[in-house]
């Protein structure tokens, strides 16, 4: 089997999430190819050695840029914030390598449209990980929905709600600054959504957004160990939020479809709630992450007197990834979305084939996340250029 050797970028909760996929591909898939663990990187030496030892990465280095001139190197992981993304992929892609690169994709619509031109100048493979597009229950609703069970689809209503900044003590860290995430929630969080409302209804023409700070200023963030911005707050220093806390957006899709979108992380209550409802001629579907191995469906088509929601568990080893996984009951978590990431970018880099979402998918979803934003700014719908 051949062999390509990863380089890792990034070695915090993503960092962990990707390692643990890098592993588990091979093992449960059958895999074009092995990803060999060969270089983590990242800023701070102490720390990422242990983090290296721990998940059984080669070696260690602290220069992205020695990285990715590195022969031995095949595929870039970019494990990133956001605003770390445009320099690595532009520099990457320069010098061959195959792109795994975490959402959201670049800090604006003029980073992501030179991330992808590079890309193909250089004909690397380019994947921008929406992982949620690889649950296997959002692969079954595609299915049914290209199926024509749903008729013609006349509504998407999306939330992707947290809670983790409600306090108003929590400190400033670089999530809640413009210069190093561009945006809130609706940056962070809408991005998913906007990602799988195109992936399953389709490309969206306009855009009505209210965006809204509930928190103007917060104690400035204790610097770790590390050199990383941590949850503990500094005394007596504060500093601006310079990006929103919620985001409502209301879109036209091609198709004539109308969708909601909301985002925030004020939703007391709500740790990673990520949840769509889709409406259409001949049935519905219902889906939320909380219960991610479960898809409701209702279908006109049902006996009269017989129908409503059913609730399909998709581990079937007819479902989407299924069959490499358990028995059928025996349910699967969010890092299986990952692991499934790797198996088709494997996929793709040995077909010579492009794997979606790629960095094409990414610009459509930024250009309504800006179109979101101008449309906050200015108080008026904003359509989407061609």
């Amino acid at each position: 089997m051949k062999k390509l050797n990863v380089g890792l970028i990034g070695y915090k909760f993503m960092g962990r999430a990707h390692s643990n996929a890098w592993i588990k591909a091979p093992l449960f898939f059958d895999t074009p190819s092995k990803p060999i663990l060969k270089v983590a990187c990242g800023r701070h030496e102490e720390s990422l050695k242990e983090f290296a030892q721990k998940w059984g990465w080669e070696e260690t280095e602290v220069d992205w840029k020695k990285l990715i001139t590195r022969q031995d190197i095949d595929i870039i992981d970019i494990a990133l914030p956001q605003h770390l993304h445009y320099e690595i992929a532009i520099a990457a892609a320069k010098e061959g390598k195959h792109i795994f690169c975490e959402k959201p994709m670049a800090m604006n619509l003029k980073q992501a449209e030179e991330m992808l031109k590079v890309c193909e100048d250089n004909k690397v493979t380019h994947y921008l990980n929406h992982n949620y597009r690889r649950v296997p229950a959002i692969a079954l609703a595609k299915n049914i929905i290209e199926s024509g069970h749903l008729g013609t689809i006349f509504h998407w209503r999306g939330a992707y709600l947290q809670d983790w900044i409600v306090d108003p003590e929590f400190p400033l860290t670089w999530q809640l600054q413009k210069e190093t995430a561009q945006a809130g929630p609706q940056w962070d969080l809408n991005s998913h959504s906007v990602d799988l409302a195109q992936y399953l209804i389709g490309d969206i023409k306009s855009v009505s957004c209210l965006t809204s700070n509930f928190i103007k200023e917060r104690p400035l963030a204790v610097e770790s160990s590390s050199g990383n911005l941590s949850a503990e707050a500094k005394e007596g220093e504060r500093g601006e939020v310079t990006v929103e806390d919620a985001a409502l957006m209301m879109v036209e899709f091609e198709n004539g479809a109308i969708g909601s979108f909301e985002a925030s992380r004020f939703a007391t209550g709500r740790r990673n709630h990520n949840t769509f409802e889709i409406y259409g001629s001949k049935g519905s579907l219902i889906f939320d992450l909380e219960n991610m191995n479960e898809l409701l469906f209702y279908s006109n088509e049902d006996p009269q007197g017989m129908q409503g929601f059913r609730k399909i568990l998709a581990t079937d080893a007819t479902h989407p990834y299924v069959k490499n996984w358990w028995p059928a009951g025996h349910t699967i978590g969010y890092e299986h979305t990952f692991i499934h990431a790797v198996v088709d970018f494997l996929d793709a880099i040995a077909e010579n084939k492009t794997i979606e979402p790629n960095f094409k998918d990414g610009i459509k979803t930024l250009q309504v996340l800006e179109a979101g934003l101008l449309s906050a700014q200015t108080g008026q719908r904003v359509n989407l250029k061609k």
